[in-house]
């Protein structure tokens, strides 16, 4: 096991590269499975990260062939018989549950695990399976498995979402796509992750209109051909150096960020002072000497995203004054206070609102990562904090950010990664 060290007071500056969206890429290849014909090959994939290789794992499981070197993925998905996948794979990454769409499409059969990931509130799959049914699957669910059975031919219908599910969108998307006639999705999520995966089908042979709106049409084709790709930059990964240059009044440009994809986070970064300018090539970012505070409320895309609550109080806690922070996706996505308030912040939490006291001194101390998100948001506090932090629990910030640790110190952070030392009386009480 390893551990974070970071000792605050250093600013930013510098450039950063962002590397391939880790929410984008994970169904892209879930997609690949629809390829009948020829190899899909992916580039600009964040091949470090343990979610991607546990979605390609899981892909050769099913005995779809798929080859990864540098930023790139290749799949052969043209034959394979297996459509159960397994629950040591499903059970690390919610993500996984996206196979389901396609292996019904492709096989009219799958078996799978109810799906795992990070423990932030209840995320059930109900809109998956009734976007799913309406195109004719049918499903039994039991001892932790779903199953599903597409009795005749997936046939387009109108599916109307109850919320604006991301999961949902992309297992209904990717089935309509070789279901017999035009599906509607109403209410469908509207990310960036969304409009990549919809574009990626269409290269693919698809026909999509729509994606990135909350109406998106999908015309049933025969089959779908391979094809060559690359995939978005992480949005949620650009908003972390972001914040981080904000934070510690730095100096930061991202290469190849999509300001467009972070209208929200720049529209409330300017709010509160920072300077954010959109390039061509990337967004630069230069911290103010005071920050102030704002209230932020998270909303499904276009909205203010979940992924950036933790990160974004970060930048609350180092502004002059009270903030309020209301998280409306995810109802259990504060635990990551508990943790800020060991390093000495002042946060009160009301139900799903937090209201946050700025400009009290952080202080370095242990902590432990809750989630991929409060991992980042724990090293961000880190880097403002007086003395050193100790982030453990660095298995959740894995699963998200390629080189968390070497990009914030190539900036200028005062950083490390080293082994966490084993403690001789828990290993004798553990012996005893």
């Amino acid at each position: 096991m390893e551990k974070i060290m970071v000792t605050g007071g250093s600013k930013l500056q510098g450039t950063v590269k962002a590397h391939g969206s880790k929410n984008a890429i994970l169904p892209l290849i879930s997609a690949s499975i629809l390829a009948s014909r020829n190899q899909v090959s992916i580039r600009n994939v964040p091949t470090g990260l343990e979610d991607v290789t546990t979605i390609t794992q899981l892909l050769q499981s099913l005995g779809i062939h798929v080859d990864m070197s540098d930023d790139m993925v290749t799949i052969h998905a043209e034959k394979f018989d297996s459509t159960e996948a397994p629950y040591e794979l499903v059970c690390k990454m919610r993500a996984s549950v996206t196979v389901l769409g396609p292996l019904l499409a492709r096989k009219k059969y799958a078996r799978v695990p109810l799906p795992g990931g990070c423990a932030i509130g209840s995320r059930p799959i109900d809109q998956h399976l009734k976007g799913l049914e309406a195109l004719g699957a049918e499903f039994k669910i039991g001892h932790g498995y779903v199953e599903g059975f597409v009795p005749t031919q997936l046939r387009g219908n109108n599916v109307y979402l109850d919320i604006p599910s991301v999961g949902a969108t992309q297992n209904i998307l990717m089935a309509a796509t070789l279901a017999k006639g035009v599906t509607t999705i109403v209410n469908a999520a509207c990310e960036p992750e969304i409009q990549d995966l919809a574009n990626f089908l269409n290269q693919m042979g698809a026909r999509i209109e729509g994606a990135g709106t909350p109406f998106i049409t999908i015309e049933g084709v025969d089959f779908l051909r391979g094809t060559d790709y690359s995939v978005i930059p992480d949005r949620i990964e650009v908003g972390t150096y972001m914040i981080a240059a904000a934070i510690t009044r730095g100096d930061v440009f991202i290469e190849q960020a999509k300001s467009k994809h972070l209208t929200s986070l720049i529209v409330k970064m300017r709010e509160m002072g920072v300077t954010v300018l959109e390039c061509e090539n990337g967004i630069h970012v230069s911290g103010p000497d005071e920050i102030k505070p704002i209230d932020i409320k998270t909303l499904p895309y276009p909205g203010f995203p979940t992924d950036l609550q933790s990160p974004i109080m970060v930048l609350q806690l180092a502004a002059n004054g009270t903030s309020m922070l209301t998280e409306t996706v995810f109802e259990d996505r504060f635990m990551h206070v508990e943790e800020f308030r060991r390093m000495g912040a002042n946060i009160k939490i009301n139900g799903q609102t937090a209201l946050i006291e700025g400009n009290h001194p952080l202080s370095g101390t242990q902590v432990m990562a809750t989630d991929l998100r409060a991992g980042a948001a724990l090293v961000l506090a880190g880097l403002i904090a007086e003395g050193t932090t100790e982030v453990r629990e660095l298995r959740h910030i894995d699963r998200g950010y390629i080189d968390l640790v070497g990009n914030l110190k190539s900036l200028g952070a005062k950083i490390e990664r080293t082994k966490l030392e084993s403690n001789p009386f828990l290993q004798q009480e553990s012996l005893s």
